[in-house]
């Protein structure tokens, strides 16, 4: 898929998550070696706020990731990473592992789509040809840092969409890439962990399913931001 789906709603996690990773200033993806984790930690934490996915303490087993709710959803990635839980009861990281390195591709092509980020080619040598990513004039990506940036800095209550980006983010360990936006100073640190760890204050009441899974998803991830970077 190399656009958004006709009628589509909003913007996936996923996306959310790359645009805040891009870096306009060079044109590249932070955190490019562990970025299917994160982005399959998208789907699972956005099938999670939908009410789509749920875990299961197993003990030895580790945490398993269950279906939920009453039917696949219409996005084709949500569904393709709903139809793999649905499978079987697997662990999270083996979900993060089998769903997440196919999506950088069809979520890039997504972000190109709605105009958030811009694809052009050039030859060199006239033998080679390189991709290069720019920032498109939607204003997607200074939003979703002015509203990261207010949760992790000026202390605003998040939203459960924000509190995941942030989230995953920091679990990830990309978010100190943001610091020219999002200085990475002691309180931000705090403030990053604690929603790393579920605590998204009562604006997410509703959303235990969300937060158990996110904070799951995240601790997984957490292992691979110490992965070797290829």
């Amino acid at each position: 898929m190399s656009a958004p789906e006709p009628g589509s709603a909003a913007p996936l996690l996923a996306e959310d998550v790359v645009l805040l990773l891009f870096d306009p200033s060079s044109g590249t993806i932070a955190g490019e070696g562990t970025l299917f984790y994160l982005l399959g930690g998208a789907l699972l934490a956005e099938l999670a706020l939908l009410g789509l996915a749920r875990t299961e303490d197993a003990g030895f087993r580790g945490t398993l990731v269950h279906p939920a709710g009453d039917g696949p959803p219409a996005d084709a990635l949500l569904r393709s990473a709903r139809d793999h839980v649905a499978e079987k009861p697997r662990d999270v990281q083996t979900v993060l592992a089998a769903i997440g390195p196919p999506l950088r591709g069809p979520v890039l092509d997504r972000l190109v789509g709605r105009g958030d980020l811009t694809r052009s080619t050039r030859r060199t040598l006239g033998l080679f040809t390189s991709t290069r990513l720019g920032l498109g004039d939607t204003g997607r990506r200074a939003a979703l840092v002015q509203r990261v940036r207010a949760v992790l800095v000026d202390g605003v209550e998040p939203d459960p969409r924000t509190a995941a980006s942030a989230a995953l983010l920091s679990a990830s360990g990309a978010l100190p890439t943001l610091h020219r936006e999002i200085p990475w100073t002691r309180p931000v640190i705090a403030r990053a962990a604690a929603l790393q760890q579920g605590d998204w204050g009562a604006a997410a009441a509703g959303a235990a399913v969300a937060r158990t899974v996110t904070a799951v998803v995240t601790n997984a991830l957490s292992v691979a931001a110490v992965l070797p970077r290829g």
